[in-house]
């Protein structure tokens, strides 16, 4: 790989494809670079961690319940003692309400994706579809070298 990228490959597979499966030598720096170039491109990223978040389609385009730790404070009453109920808004559409008109999209970079099951990784294969401005990276695991795919590739193998 060269020492110097421009990335425009990436953002015109990442554009053509909607959704990338991306491999990163372990010892990081190289998802940073493509971020800085996916935001001179125009898109915003948000990054995540996929580790907790439940049922996707609900934590990203849904308004959702969470129970944070309740530290020794339990509900007490009629209700059950695991603590207090907050809701929270969706990722995505909360995010593009305040999305900057001058740009593209906005791009979910998620990862430790090695951990989702076939099906969550075919919900993030049709999110672009159904939301043309939200792009996905999944980071897949680690490679020596940057490397990338299309999501639908690595859901078929």
């Amino acid at each position: 790989m060269a020492l110097i990228t421009t990335g425009k490959r990436f953002i015109k597979d990442l554009e053509s494809a909607g959704a990338l499966a991306v491999r990163a030598p372990l010892e990081g720096g190289f998802e940073g670079r493509y971020q800085r170039r996916l935001r001179a491109a125009g898109y915003e990223c948000v990054n995540l961690t996929v580790k907790g978040l439940g049922d996707l389609s609900a934590y990203l385009t849904d308004i959702h319940g969470v129970r944070p730790a309740h530290l020794g404070k339990k509900t007490i009453g009629q209700s059950a003692a695991v603590g207090y109920r907050y809701y929270i808004p969706p990722i995505i559409s909360y995010r593009m309400e305040g999305m900057s008109p001058k740009a593209k999209g906005m791009v979910l970079w998620l990862i430790e994706g090695n951990i989702l099951s076939q099906q969550e990784i075919a919900y993030l294969t049709e999110l672009p579809k159904t939301m043309p401005n939200v792009k996905v990276v999944l980071e897949m695991g680690g490679d020596r070298v940057f490397s990338w795919q299309p999501l639908e590739k690595e859901l078929a193998a």
